[in-house]
């Protein structure tokens, strides 16, 4: 049984696009994904129908044996419970320091603060932040904004960590260091993680199993180190 099955996937916007046309991919427990391709390639529809931001008019989305595509609306908030989701911009609160935004999810599930402080303080020394749990957002470096990110998706201990374009914002060394702590925790945490991404240098230098897409179909699967992006992709 794969972890993470699309079957025969299309995706119709209202005004007549075809964001994602006959998509079939599966993905086992513990892989690490690139999904890449040029703007309007349907890599970001992909990603979002994963997390049920974006419903395919056709097709099957399994997650974790979750068949995404038929969950209800009232359902959709136990499905993200599973799922880690770190975004390009950081959406941060700003007046709650790193502790407190990367408990406020667990908050909000009703755990007690017994149960949240260890959850958050292993989240946060994951990614090399222990030291910053009275910080605020405004005092730390983008690179370090994007790892309480990181922490604050990985809190619960999700089975799957989407990544969409989370080195977007960041500068070149910066980028290296997030991608250095997404590999730590897709080895020692056994996470399976996706990341969308336009910067060829990391999917180079990485060596992962690549997706390519190219006007919504699945124009190359390429397994682990096989794929070496070019200037003119």
């Amino acid at each position: 049984m794969k972890f993470i099955e699309v079957k025969n996937c299309y995706k119709v916007y209202k005004n007549g696009v075809t964001a994602v046309a006959d998509l079939s991919v599966n993905i086992d427990k513990g892989e690490f994904v690139f999904v890449i391709g040029a703007s309007g390639s349907g890599k970001s529809t992909l990603i979002k129908m994963l997390y049920r931001e974006e419903k395919p008019t056709n097709g099957e989305v399994i997650v974790g044996g979750i068949n995404v595509a038929k969950l209800r609306n009232g359902k959709v908030y136990k499905l993200r419970r599973k799922l880690g989701i770190v975004f390009q911009d950081f959406k941060l609160l700003p007046k709650l320091t790193v502790y407190e935004n990367v408990a406020f999810a667990l908050e909000t599930m009703g755990l007690k603060e017994s149960e949240i402080r260890p959850k958050v303080l292993t989240a946060l020394e994951h990614v090399g932040l222990k030291d910053k749990v009275r910080s605020f957002p405004n005092q730390l470096s983008g690179g370090e904004q994007q790892r309480v990110c990181i922490a604050r998706a990985i809190v619960n201990e999700p089975k799957l960590l989407i990544c969409d374009e989370p080195t977007g914002n960041l500068d070149p060394d910066t980028s290296k260091d997030i991608m250095k702590v997404l590999e730590k925790i897709n080895k020692e945490l056994g996470t399976t993680v996706i990341m969308a991404t336009h910067d060829k240098e990391i999917v180079n230098r990485m060596k992962k199993r690549v997706l390519l897409l190219e006007n919504g179909v699945l124009a190359g699967d390429y397994l682990k180190g096989s794929y070496k992006a070019h200037e003119s992709n």
